[in-house]
Parts: C-alpha cells; structure tokens; sequence
C-alpha cells in the first residue's frame, strides 16, 4: 500500500515540460494578439514582461527527486535560471540577460508585433529638436537685456525660478511704492536689521488698520441706555485707569479694556449698577488677550471692594464675548500712537507722555471717543503735543505722510483734547491727571496747554 501511494505521488508531482511549453505558447498568443490591439508604448512593457516570463519559465527544470530517509524532497535549479540581480535590477527596465535568454516570437501575429515594437524603440531614440523659448528676467536686469532667447538645452544655472521672478518683481514694486520725497523722512531705516520691527510689511499693516478700524469703532449710543449717562461712563473710565495703574498693566490692555465696553454699551442695555461689573469684566478679558501674567478673577473682585462675586463676573465675561462674538483683534488708538509718534521728528519721552496724556484725556471724555476714529484721535493728540511744546514745524511732511491727514482734517480733535487738558485740573475726575502729575511721566499734565488751539487764541491768530 504504501509503495503504491509513494509512486502514485512522485507521479502527481511531477511536472509534464511538453505541456507548460504548449501553457507558455497559448499564452504568448493571446497576449500577442492583445498587444496588436493596444500597440504602441503599452505594446512595449508587456512584451518586455513576455520576453522575461519565458526563460523564467525555461529554468524551472524538474530536479530528480531523492529519497532521503524515506521522504521525498524536490528541489529546483536556481543561480543560473534568476533572471534579477537582487537588489539591482529592480525597476521599469530592460533587463539585458533576460532578453538575451529570451525565443523569438513563433507565431505570425507575434512577429508582427515584435517589428513594430523595435520600430517603436527606434523612433524614440531620436530625441526631439529644442525649441526656441523666452526666458523672463527680473525687472531689476530687464534694462540691460530685456527679451533674452536661450535654448531648453542650455545650462540650468541661467534659467529663472518662478518664485524668483515674482521675489524680484515684489522688491521692485515695493521700491517704486516706498519711494520718500526728500521731504519725508524714513522713520523705518534704524529698524532695518530688526526682525520683530517688520519695516518690509509695516507700511502694509497699518494700510490695513486704516481700512478696519471703522469695523471696532462705536457710534453714539447713550440714547439706548436709559439708566446710564456720559458722566457715568467718565466715573467708570477714570476709576478703570487707577486700576490699571496698580496691576501695572500694559498701555496697550487700557485701550483694548475700553473698546470692549463701549461696544458692548452700544449692544446691551446695562442696569447702572452693572457698569462697574461691565468694566472689570471687560479689563480681565483685555488682560487675557493682552498681558503676560493677567491678574486673576479674584484681584478683580478685591479691587471692586467685594461690590460682585467671583461668579458674577465669569457671568459678564461670557456675556461680552458672546455679544462682541469674540471679536477683540481691533486697531484702537494705542497702535496709531506708536507709529505716529514714531514719525513725529524729533521726539524724545516728554513728547511722547504728553501725546499718550492727551490721547487718555480723549478716552475719558465721551464726545471724543465717540465722534471720532481711532487714527484721527491718535493725529489729533501728537498734533496738540507738538502744539503744546511749540516743535516747528507743527505738522511735517512725514506725519502727513504716515497719518494721511492734514492740518485741517484734525485741527477740531486737537482743539477739543486741549480743551479736556485745560479743564483737567478742576475737574473731579483725578486719576488720569494724578498719573501724568508724576515725575516718571515728565509731569505733562502740569504743562500749560496749547494757546493756539484754545478758542480766544484760534480768534487772536496765535497759532
């Protein structure tokens, strides 16, 4: 029995060469006809893939078995059969050894594709004529040669990039762009070498500022508040700047602290006993967005003299996001300061605690805050500053030039902020003149205000 299972066994697994040879032809026919009716460069990989497949085919010779222990093993011939280079040949190409162990086509309709895959082979070896092609220079070299002809064959060291086409095109934009008169100056060109001063992009950003601040800028709107009036909101501001005075806080956290409630004024009625629980709320979200280390919910709470819970006030907070819709990323008077004090030359720490005095002078006050934009606020105060330390010229070519406003665009803020610093120290409101009373702040607030901007003195032809 087991005799005749083991011989019925080696026969089983033997394999017949005359029928894989008959396997191989039928195969080699159909794919044949097929590649006639694809033809051309697909009739090129697959008869590449047939001329390897056959001596693949051809080295899978049968082994004579041996008996080895009473178990029959069956081995096939390698080396010589492979017909890849480990790790070599791997990849869309012709294998030479392949092709050279390869038959020739046995069937008519084989023959006539191998003759127009070799025909196929020698019209790509001709390589196409090069064209004739325009390379575009940048503007900086076009007047020395303007529409230069080179050919595709040529050195790629000649040949323009895209994105250095259009780096030198932009360079050269902003060149004629920026292009100062004489009479103005560049207020830019010591921050040349500093990264965090942007000078390529700073002309840009406050074109932009310009062109939104009329989205964060409120409108009159104490006839929709019926229990509270303009002096409240000058009580609130007042008490906000002795606030911020003792958590030391950025300039820039008193001016966002004030946007965000009058337009959250401007949105919701507001009992009056809210308005201080509006202002404090409205000064920790500033903070959030504004300084490093904002004080906590709590600092609030003791500051405000325990007047509203912990809880009320994370209630007010949610309530201005969700009226504003979290929008808190507005120009307020504080970044046009900056800049124009930058562009007012000469300047020196005198000019600049009387610019920003009287820039607070106008947050104080409702009809200022109110009546006019940011930018205008921020011109009108360094145009009353130079006014008040008698600069010459009282407004340059360059400040027109950065602030886009002339003398007689502003000249109506700048009499209205000197009016608030000539009435400042009879006023009951204290903190804004206690805090620029202070020698750290050049005591400006002691300066006697601009005669030419007072209304006798606009009549006498002082200024």
């Amino acid at each position: 029995m087991f005799g005749s299972d083991e011989k019925s066994y080696r026969v089983a697994t033997r394999r017949n060469p005359e029928e894989e040879e008959a396997r191989g032809s039928r195969l080699r026919v159909f794919l044949s006809s097929l590649l006639a009716t694809i033809g051309g460069a697909l009739g090129q990989v697959v008869e590449q893939e047939i001329e390897e497949e056959e001596p693949e085919m051809a080295s899978r010779a049968i082994v004579p078995q041996h008996e080895n222990n009473g178990e029959v093993k069956q081995k096939n011939a390698i080396a010589d059969g492979r017909n890849r280079r480990v790790l070599q040949d791997i990849g869309n190409f012709v294998n030479e050894r392949a092709a050279a162990q390869g038959k020739k086509p046995i069937t008519e309709g084989a023959v006539v594709v191998a003759q127009a895959v070799k025909g196929a082979q020698r019209k790509q070896v001709d390589k196409p004529k090069p064209e004739n092609v325009i390379v575009i220079s940048s503007d900086e070299k076009s007047e020395k040669s303007k529409h230069v002809t080179k050919r595709q064959g040529s050195s790629r060291k000649d040949v323009k990039t895209l994105t250095s086409i259009l780096s030198a095109r932009s360079k050269a934009a902003c060149g004629l762009v920026n292009k100062l008169n004489d009479s103005i100056d560049n207020i830019d060109g010591a921050d040349a070498g500093n990264e965090l001063a942007v000078t390529e992009y700073v002309d840009d950003i406050y074109k932009f500022y310009k062109l939104t601040e009329d989205e964060g800028r409120v409108r009159d709107y104490m006839d929709l508040q019926p229990d509270i009036n303009a002096k409240m909101r000058s009580i609130l501001v007042d008490w906000l700047i002795e606030v911020h005075r003792k958590f030391e806080l950025m300039p820039e956290t008193l001016y966002l602290t004030m946007n965000i409630v009058d337009r959250f004024l401007s949105m919701k009625v507001v009992r009056r006993k809210e308005l201080q629980l509006v202002g404090i709320s409205a000064m920790l979200i500033a903070c959030k967005y504004e300084e490093i280390w904002a004080p906590e919910v709590n600092d609030f709470v003791f500051i405000s003299d325990n007047a509203y819970a912990r809880e009320h006030v994370l209630v007010m907070e949610k309530t201005i996001l969700d009226k504003l819709e979290w929008y808190l990323t507005v120009p307020t008077p504080y970044v046009f300061l900056v800049r124009f004090i930058k562009a007012s030359v000469p300047s020196d720490d005198k000019m600049e605690d009387l610019v920003f005095y009287l820039a607070e002078l106008g947050l104080v006050q409702y009809p200022s805050a109110v009546s006019y934009c940011p930018s205008m606020l921020a011109a009108a105060a360094v145009y009353a500053a130079r006014c008040t330390l008698g600069e010459s010229p009282l407004w340059s070519e360059t400040l027109k030039h950065h602030t886009g406003y002339s003398v007689e665009q502003l000249i109506e803020c700048a009499k209205l902020l000197v009016k608030f610093h000539s009435t400042a120290a009879g006023s009951k409101l204290k903190a804004l003149y206690r805090k620029f009373s202070s020698p750290d702040r050049n005591a400006v607030a002691l300066l006697a205000p601009a005669k030419c901007l007072l209304p006798i003195a606009i009549d006498d032809g002082e200024c």
